[in-house]
């Protein structure tokens, strides 16, 4: 178990690095006028952001089915 929640946890981190570097590369962008940069930069933010979203829907769900 605790090596679940330790891997759960390196996987939020990694999808919170993600959306991070995202937003990086997005100010990039707008700064250097680099459309296709701040268009990475955005997508990059949107795969992090759907992954938390899918770490939320496994955590709730190990709260009610108990798989603590």
């Amino acid at each position: 178990m605790r090596e679940d929640a330790t891997m759960a946890m390196g996987d939020k981190i990694d999808n919170k690095a993600e959306e991070l570097k995202g937003k990086a590369k997005e100010g990039a962008g707008k700064a250097t006028d680099d459309q296709e940069l701040e268009a990475e930069g955005q997508a990059d933010q949107a795969k992090g952001n759907v992954k938390q979203a899918g770490e939320k829907i496994k955590d709730a769900a190990k709260g009610v089915v108990g798989d603590n």
